[in-house]
């Protein structure tokens, strides 16, 4: 689920909530479902955002990876937040938003997350059961012309499926069962993806945790380069590879 959010050039504020929520994946195919929805909700008012096009209002929406089954995607009411409650049987769908081209690299990102419980079939390093239960996924331009051949190949490969080419760069949050705070996982596919573990093992399950981080300080940690312009925010469950209720 995702809860209130606000934002300033320079400064995003913002509240994800996920009930076990997943994994985005850059290298799937994705086409648009309509978010009228989410814009109208409660959520969707209070996650003002300065996105593409004239003004700044709520622009999220949803996208599904192919053919598969979506993720249904419900904003609600949670602890007395506005949020949005995901729910995946074996689904495979995300939310997202695209910033204003003149938006500058981000500054501080804050978010909450509330799960029940973690997948523990899961494995993040692993791209054959990669699902997890919470995810918070940034995506930012860069210059393509650095990528390494492998990078190039699948970027055209993102294009030719999606109409769009792999970001130059995709920072996850993410939530790991085992794996401590601050690890690194790479993406096996790509050098492009990294996952970055915020939050680690059982503690926290029941209940909302806050997080209030340095995007171009984790871009850092997690790229060893500074960020550039910070292109989309997206949420995403997904349970296809383990089959799993998340």
């Amino acid at each position: 689920m995702l809860r209130h959010t606000r934002t300033t050039a320079r400064h995003l504020k913002r509240t994800f909530m996920a009930i076990a929520a997943s994994v985005l994946s850059a290298c799937a195919s994705l086409g648009p479902v309509p978010g009228a929805h989410l814009d109208a909700s409660d959520w969707g008012q209070a996650t003002q955002l300065p996105v593409a096009g004239d003004g700044v209002g709520p622009g999220w929406h949803e996208r599904r990876v192919g053919q598969r089954q979506p993720t249904l995607y419900r904003p609600t009411q949670h602890a007395g937040r506005p949020a949005l409650l995901a729910d995946s049987h074996g689904g495979d769908s995300l939310v997202r938003v695209r910033l204003q081209a003149g938006e500058p690299p981000a500054g501080r990102l804050h978010f909450s997350w509330f799960t029940d419980g973690l997948n523990h079939d899961a494995d993040l390093a692993d791209t054959a059961v990669d699902d997890a239960v919470v995810r918070v996924v940034l995506q930012f331009d860069g210059d393509r012309g650095r990528f390494a051949p492998r990078d190039h190949r699948m970027s055209e490969l993102v294009r030719l499926i999606t109409g769009e080419p792999l970001p130059y760069a995709t920072l996850v949050y993410v939530w790991d069962p085992v794996r401590p705070v601050g690890t690194v996982i790479k993406h096996r596919r790509t050098d492009r993806i990294r996952k970055l573990v915020v939050q680690s093992g059982t503690e926290g399950l029941g209940r909302w945790n806050d997080f209030d981080r340095d995007v171009a300080a984790d871009y850092r940690h997690a790229f060893d380069e500074a960020p550039a312009r910070l292109e989309f925010i997206a949420l995403m469950t997904d349970a296809n590879n383990t089959g799993r209720h998340s």
